[in-house]
């Protein structure tokens, strides 16, 4: 049942994607209806009977899900159809890869009350920074089209069409970037302060921790810079491009190497 609710969500994810911007109140629906199944299908899965099912595809495939939800309430305040036609096709296949992927089970049961806040916003914080991670790609274009003499057409152009001007995307990248700054603050401090606490060792300069330290300096970075120097432009889509595939790198790219290319469990 739950592999079939993941290949609907994905399903309709990419028919979302192909919609026309005319046909709104379709878009809003079949969205809304995909992003159900997709939770249903992986919340249950990713949380049952005392274990947490971990892996990369399911970080991947959470991240997905919370950023078509930022996506779709975005889109009701500002005119951000055009990066529907980015975020959906990820979204698709984000939904299609825990059944091929399954990850593996960690028993929780008796973890601290701490390790489960711990892992909410860390999944909160990642999916935050990816919706911003698609505005800064979908920015960089919107600054080449401007600089573009030629008037092109085709799948891209049209969405690029359709975004809001680069002032106000650039007023939303930095909002989101604002919020995700703040919850990778809480995860990398819970993980600094109750390391011992949450994954009974205390904490180790490994791949992921330099990682995700890495991507909060850069972060950090980008928004003193913004603030004392006003950084903003190609400045700013570089640090924040920068920031996420460091954060990336932190654990779904160290993930996708344990588990796809040295075939191992939990680490």
């Amino acid at each position: 049942m739950q592999i079939t609710l993941f290949i609907a969500a994905a399903i309709l994810y990419a028919v979302c994607a192909l919609l026309p911007a005319r046909r709104g109140a379709v878009v809003s629906s079949v969205t809304a209806l995909a992003w159900v199944m997709h939770g249903a299908a992986l919340w249950p899965d990713m949380l049952a009977n005392g274990t947490l099912r971990v892996g990369f595809a399911f970080m991947l495939s959470a991240a997905l899900w919370i950023s078509v939800a930022a996506w779709w309430v975005e889109n009701r305040n500002f005119a951000l159809d055009g990066m529907r036609r980015m975020v959906m096709p990820f979204a698709a296949l984000a939904a299609i890869l825990p059944p091929l992927f399954p990850g593996s089970l960690m028993p929780v049961q008796d973890q601290s009350p701490a390790f489960g806040w711990h892992v909410a916003v860390a999944v909160l914080a990642y999916s935050t920074l990816t919706i911003a991670a698609f505005h800064a790609v979908l920015m960089a274009f919107q600054e080449a089209r401007l600089h573009t003499r030629s008037a092109a057409s085709g799948w891209l152009s049209s969405a690029i069409d359709q975004l809001p001007a680069l002032l106000t995307m650039e007023k939303l990248l930095f909002r989101m970037i604002g919020i995700g700054f703040v919850l990778l603050s809480l995860t990398v401090l819970s993980g600094i302060v109750f390391s011992e606490q949450l994954f009974g060792h205390a904490l180790r300069w490994n791949h992921k921790n330099v990682f995700a330290l890495l991507s909060w300096i850069l972060f950090a970075a980008l928004l003193a810079g913004r603030r004392w120097r006003g950084w903003r432009g190609k400045t700013a889509l570089r640090f924040t491009l920068a920031g996420f595939a460091a954060l990336a790198l932190a654990y779904v790219g160290s993930r996708f190497v344990f588990e796809v290319v040295l075939h191992r469990g939990f680490v």
